[in-house]
Parts: structure tokens; sequence; C-alpha cells
């Protein structure tokens, strides 16, 4: 699995249209005490079938870390990378991805799609049960996606993975009955959409769309997804402990539908801020699995087996709160973009981890045609100048056209992070970078836990920011800066910008839905509504004990088909 740094683009570039759950990285550590094993045990007498096999696994726990305490693991309600993780083991779509990132048959056998591309028809496997034993049937997708649409709930992703279902709008009015989903029978899900969508089996294979159990999320409301006993699921795994701060254990489930493939007894999610406790629990051997690398042990560990490197479907940037007047000029936007030295940030301070963004759409994302969207972008050229010493000089005379020369009168810039990989390095260069400008810049550093409400609510100036793509069509990435996104922290609002992809949402034409996309991405740009600052790859130390797990270019780590050598 380990890839030189060097050949990182190259295998970015090679990321076919894959698809999974989760996105806006928290770049965190994890955490907790990693005490040794919980057993895995059956907790339902309707579970008696598969006892055979999971007595046989009992003693094999995985032991990971790949998040602190995560802001949900409510499949509607998510959008980071480390929830996400979480709801990879716990829950299963209709369709989902295999170890080589093609799209496979999940809850769903088989599946077929009308001539026109607007009738989805999905046929269920025999027997699906959720965790508890109670029967899975089509009428839960149905209630599930109607779920997402419906406005009290108000799912981030709604909009993304069903805008394009017919009926999408008047749901998200309220009218939850519009949205075009049916079950004619209990094996059979009927999706109608109002245009042809290229990507929609990525969207069925995405967790915001995982089934959720009816009764349970109305009998217990938003708490049904913050506690084991409530916490009912249809994934190979499900929740048998949850201590906050602490850990998460999730026991394999034997009424999942291909429980036999299921090697381990039980897998601990660790939960910890702190990436040196992380590190010294690797060590020990307490944790088999670290996403949060201490950014210092870096240059000690190339060439270690243990440790590995991949590419990331994804970019790092920095939300500016466009709400805020300090950045109602676009001269002011671009001069803080500008004055950042990519190749520093991604060279030196992220120490060649990551690899520096002169666009937003970074390698690996594919145009309409199968070529890199990235290359096609800007008439082939970035749309930051890697020159940084010009950068920063047009970034003076920005300041001084906007009416700010040398910083004057602009006032002191708050920004605010996580204090998790190279967050918190990043925000001291800022200070400096935006200090050659004579700005005034404070670093606000918060916990994981109460980062995202406060970028999503408003509640900042900058912030630092991030997506891993979901699907690798480059709208995955454009969309959050549509207007009214559940996503769009930055408030960015441009007609243009949301013609273009509507534009690309509603053509059948492949060129014209190229050309729209790139427009988009020429808009933003232009009017920077984000500061693109470096790609994502992903980092992480790992046990040679471990096997059978994968990596995805989405930023997900799959464990549940691993196994643990003696």
């Amino acid at each position: 699995m380990k890839k030189k740094l060097a050949m990182l683009l190259t295998a970015a570039m090679l990321v076919g249209s894959l698809a999974a759950c989760g996105s806006s990285d928290n770049g965190s550590s994890a955490t907790g005490s990693a005490s040794a094993t919980d057993s895995a045990s059956a907790t339902d007498s309707t579970k008696t079938d598969a006892a055979a096999t999971e007595v046989s696994t009992e003693g094999k726990q995985l032991t990971v870390q790949i998040g602190p305490d995560p802001e949900t693991i409510d499949p509607a309600l998510n959008s980071a990378v480390d929830g996400g993780n979480m709801l990879l083991h716990s829950f299963e779509c209709l369709l989902t991805i295999d170890q080589d990132g093609k799209i496979a048959p999940g809850q769903a056998e088989t599946w077929e799609v009308s001539e026109d591309g607007l009738t989805w028809t999905f046929h269920l496997r025999d027997g699906l049960k959720w965790s508890d034993g109670s029967d899975l049937t089509a009428d839960d997708f149905v209630y599930s996606w109607k779920r997402v649409c419906d406005p009290v709930v108000a799912a981030p992703y709604a909009e993304t993975v069903l805008g394009m279902v017919k009926g999408f709008d008047e749901a998200q009015a309220g009218d939850l009955d519009a949205l075009a989903v049916s079950a004619p029978d209990a094996k059979t899900f009927v999706v109608e959409l109002s245009n042809p969508c290229p990507y929609f089996e990525s969207l069925a294979a995405f967790a915001t769309l995982s089934p959720v159990q009816q009764a349970t999320v109305e009998a217990n409301g938003d708490a049904w997804a913050t506690a084991a006993e409530t916490y009912i699921s249809n994934g190979p795994f499900y929740i048998t402990e949850w201590v906050p701060g602490s850990h998460i254990t999730m026991s394999k489930n034997p009424n999942y539908w291909n429980a036999d493939a299921i090697k381990l007894g039980s897998i601990k999610f660790v939960l910890m801020e702190d990436s040196n406790a992380a590190y010294t629990a690797y060590q020990s051997g307490d944790v088999l699995f670290i996403k949060d690398v201490p950014t210092q042990e870096i240059p000690s560990l190339q060439g270690n087996p243990e440790f590995h490197v991949e590419p990331n479907l994804g970019t790092y940037y920095l939300s500016m709160n466009l709400e805020d007047p300090a950045f109602a000029d676009v001269n002011v936007r671009k001069a803080l973009s500008l004055a950042i030295d990519r190749d520093y940030v991604a060279n030196t301070l992220m120490q060649g981890t990551y690899s520096p963004a002169y666009n937003l759409v970074g390698e690996g994302w594919v145009d309409t045609d199968g070529s890199s969207f990235n290359a096609n972008a800007n008439g082939g050229q970035s749309y930051i100048s890697e020159d940084f010493d010009a950068n920063l000089e047009e970034a003076k005379q920005l300041l001084a056209d906007a009416g700010y020369p040398n910083g004057e009168g602009l006032p002191t810039i708050t920004y605010t992070t996580n204090d998790a990989g190279y967050h918190k390095v990043v925000a001291e260069y800022l200070q400096q970078a935006w200090g050659e400008l004579g700005i005034n810049v404070e670093v606000n550093i918060v916990e994981w836990s109460s980062f995202t409400p406060m970028r999503r609510n408003g509640e900042y100036m900058v912030a630092r920011n991030g997506w891993v793509g979901d699907y690798s069509d480059p709208s995955n990435m454009l969309d959050l800066f549509c207007t009214g996104n559940g996503n769009n922290d930055g408030k960015f609002s441009n007609a243009d910008f949301d013609a273009a992809m509507e534009k690309a949402a509603s053509t059948m034409d492949t060129a014209e839905r190229s050309a729209a996309l790139h427009q988009a991405e020429d808009v933003l740009m232009e009017q920077v509504g984000c500061i693109p600052v470096a790609y994502y790859n992903d980092f992480w130390l790992q046990s040679e004990k471990i096997t059978g797990i994968w990596h995805s270019a989405y930023g997900f780590w799959y464990f549940m088909y691993g196994d643990i050598a003696e």
C-alpha cells in the first residue's frame, strides 16, 4: 500500500470514479486509552445463526485511532472524515466500494437504469436484517432518503446527494412525499431523477444515504445516534460500547448478509485528541493503527515499512467568512491568498506529506471525457502563479488598491483552527505571512468537537477548512460553494457560479457539462471564494500484524475485512 512521496501525484491521476462516505477532513488525531480487548458477543437472541463464526473470532479485536470524539455519526448529519470512517463500518448503502475502488453490490444485489438515465431500480438481497435482528426492507430506504431532505433534519449533504431526484425542491420545502423514491415491494427500491446524473451509482454508495431504522429514530429523536443501546445499524459491525472521550467499540454484526467474511470479533476506535499520546499507544502495542502521526516524528519514520503515505482526493483550504465586511473587497481576498507561499507550506511546514495547491480542484478529479480536470483548467495554466516573490508584491499592491496600504485600517483578523496535524504550525505561518502585509492576526485554537459547529455557523473570520472527495466528479468539490449548500461554510454566493453549476447539473452534453464546471471554477478562483493551500495526502502508522485492510483516495480505511496475524 505504501507509495513513495515522489509518486503521489502520478498515483492520484489514476484514481477512477470511486465513491465513499465522509468529507470535511478534521486532520485530527485519535485518542483515548487503548486498553486491550473487549469481547464481541451477540446481544440479541435472534443473532444465534452466526454464533459459531462469532465465537471463533471473539478474541480478535483491532484497536485503531482515526480521530477524537466525532461531532456526529448520524448518517444524514455527518460531513467529516472521522465520522465517515465509523459509518463505513456500521452501515451499508444500496451499493458499496470494493478494494479496487469499483462500485459493487451492497444492500442491493442488482440494479438497472432506464435508457434515458432517469429511473434507477435497485433490487435488495434476500433476508436483510438490522443489527437488532428485525427485517430491513425497501421502505427503510424510502424513509431514510426522505429524511435526508427533511428541512427539520437539515442534512448538510441533502442537495449534493439528492438534488437531482425529482421532487427534491418540494421535499426541501417540507413536502417529503414529493421526493420521487418508492418501494413497489419489500425488495425493490425505485428512484426517479429530474435529469441524468452520470455518477449516481457513487451517490447510492455514499454514507449520507445509508438506511436508518424509522422506529428507533422516531422514538429517540436526535439522541438515537449518541448511545450504543439505540444505535441500530445494518453494516458489518454494530456499536456495543461507547464511552465519550475514551472509545467506541464495534462488534461483528452476525445479522450482516456477508458476516461469514468478517474475521474480526470487534474494532475499538480509541478517541484521542493528542497525537503524542496516540503515538505512545502505538509504540506500546496498545493500538495497532494510528491516523494521527506526530509531525515531529515524520523525518525519522521515512523508510519505515509501517509508515504509509498515499494520495487523497482533496484540498486543504481556508474559508473566509464572506458575511464579514473585512472581506467585502475581492482585492483583500486576493491579497490574503497571494501572500501565502504554498511550496513552503507543503514541502517545508508539512514536510512534503502534502502538495502545494495552485487551483482548488487538484489532481485526480476526472473531467467528463475521462481526462484530468486539473490539467484542463484555466487554459492549462494554474490559477495562482508559482512565483511567490511576484505574488507577494502583487498582494501588497492589491491591499493598497483596496484602501489598506501596509494593512493600515484593516481590522485584526482572527484565524480559527483545531490543534491537530499541521494546523497549528500553519496558523503560526499565516500570522507571519499576513504580517508581511501589515495585517495583525490572532490565532484561535479550539477543540475539534467545537470547531466544525463554529465554522458551519459562521462564528469565525478566517478558518482552516478542507474537503476530501466522496466521488471523483469535480462537482463534488465545486458544489460546496453553491449558494445555500449546507457545507458552504464561507457563505460564498455568486450568481454566475450558481448558473454554471446549474448548467453542469442539467445538461446531457458531456462537453457542455465540462465547460460549465470549468467556468464555475474560473468564477470561484477569480472571486477568491476560498483560499486553496495544499492538496491532501494521508499518512499513518500501521502494524505489520494487520492484514486485509485497505485505504481509499477519499480518506477512508476499510478495516471490516481485516485480520490480525498471530
